[in-house]
């Protein structure tokens, strides 16, 4: 059972009554006359030959209160959409497909990439940026959540606790950010989170002092879910990050957008698993290895915005620092593991540490190197600016894409 403790910055709705479903579905029922509701699911092609996936699908349809589903299909060619249309065609919601690899989507793409707005990098996060772009276009919803494809442990309740706090008109939150205990399989998740995260989150209070931004990081319990929701018109606004940093960056872009008595956490899953990453140890380019470097790169920028000064010296303090703070978290997990009768890899678990350190100073160098990098996909307020009717444009490229290809379906 959740407990009812607030820490931080950030208001934490705790799931401590364990409210029963229907009561909670029944009043999103409600809340969609006066705030329609939508979903978004970046998908890869490769997750529809998954259990998970199957049973998301099978989940969504029993939830009525979405007015839409919007849905990023990556690394698909035609006859893999195609596929795809048939696949999601069982949900009796609206929704929409967004071909990201086919003609119409990538020309479209193409004109952006010619005034410098679009995209940088193929990923989630361009994903995710198309169909937010697309859900502005259709004006179908006005409150949003967002979750992956992968999880294997996925119950609709996920997404009525999700979605709750930004749907509730009641409520005054524009942003709401998931969490759940990362254990499955009688055994810790969320490496990344437990072992680098926090401990660097620490790490930097205490070698670049009282920092507002990293308070408000460290308030919440599990800054790397996959999983939020907001109110539609903090789409316009939106920087969202190409690379790894997705969730910090976007936890980053609230920060300075928003009052944080706008911003609430919430528990969403009693367990919680999904697609486990390989640690990387041989590539930096893969797996958790890229994806430490690339947090460790947001909150750097972000700390740097904010005045910050840092140089080779200082990255090397915060690495040592980091280390120990590193170490003695390995040991805490260990012994809460122990009292819980949880495996546990202290080896491992080190072994993780010490390549993060290692991405530290490695995201740090390419920090000092490159100090204007932006990766930052510009936000939709900025590119309709330069092309008034581009949201347009995206939605009739979505359109005549299903109109073709779904008529071939039938």
């Amino acid at each position: 059972m959740g407990d009812f403790h607030q820490n931080g910055m950030i208001t934490t709705l705790h799931n401590i009554a364990k409210r029963p479903l229907a009561d909670l579905e029944a009043e999103l029922e409600g809340f969609k006359q006066s705030r329609p509701m939508g979903l978004v699911l970046p998908s890869l092609y490769s997750e529809l030959q998954t259990e998970a996936l199957a049973n998301i699908v099978e989940e969504l349809t029993k939830v009525s209160y979405l007015n839409e589903i919007v849905i990023g299909l990556d690394r698909a060619n035609l006859e893999e959409y195609q596929h795809a249309l048939q696949y999601f065609s069982k949900l009796p919601q609206r929704h929409r497909i967004l071909w990201n690899d086919g003609p119409r989507l990538m020309a479209l793409d193409a004109k952006l990439k010619e005034l410098g707005l679009a995209p940088n990098e193929m990923g989630k996060g361009r994903n995710v940026w198309y169909c937010y772009g697309y859900t502005l276009a259709s004006k179908r919803a006005e409150a949003v959540a967002l979750h992956d494809c992968d999880i294997a442990t996925y119950s609709r309740e996920l997404l009525a606790r999700l979605i709750y706090p930004v749907a509730n008109p009641v409520f005054s939150y524009e942003f709401c950010k998931g969490y759940y205990p990362r254990v499955a399989t009688n055994k810790m998740g969320g490496r990344v989170s437990r072992l680098f995260v926090t401990p660097l989150l620490r790490s930097l209070k205490k070698v670049c002092g009282y920092s507002d931004f990293l308070e408000y990081l460290d308030s919440f319990r599990y800054p790397l879910a996959g999983e939020f929701s907001m109110r539609v018109d903090v789409i316009n606004d939106l920087r969202i990050p190409s690379d790894w940093g997705l969730e910090v960056g976007v936890l980053s872009e609230m920060k300075r957008n928003y009052a944080t008595n706008r911003l609430c956490q919430v528990d969403i899953a009693e367990v919680y698993d999904h697609k486990h990453q390989d640690l990387s140890l041989t590539d930096v380019e893969q797996g958790l290895s890229k994806m430490s470097t690339d947090i460790a790169k947001a909150i750097f920028r972000k700390l740097a915005t904010n005045g910050e000064i840092f140089s080779t010296e200082k990255f090397r303090s915060i690495k040592a620092t980091y280390f120990r703070v590193a170490l003695d978290f390995v040991e805490t997990y260990h012994n809460d593991a122990l009292i819980n009768g949880l495996d546990y890899d202290r080896h491992g678990e080190e072994q993780a540490v010490e390549l993060f350190a290692q991405n530290v100073m490695r995201a740090g160098e390419h920090f000092l190197d490159k100090p204007m990098d932006t990766p930052f996909i510009p936000s939709w307020n900025r590119v309709v600016s330069a092309v008034p009717d581009i949201l347009e444009q995206l939605k009739t490229a979505v359109e005549e894409d299903y109109q073709e290809f779904s008529a071939n379906e039938k």
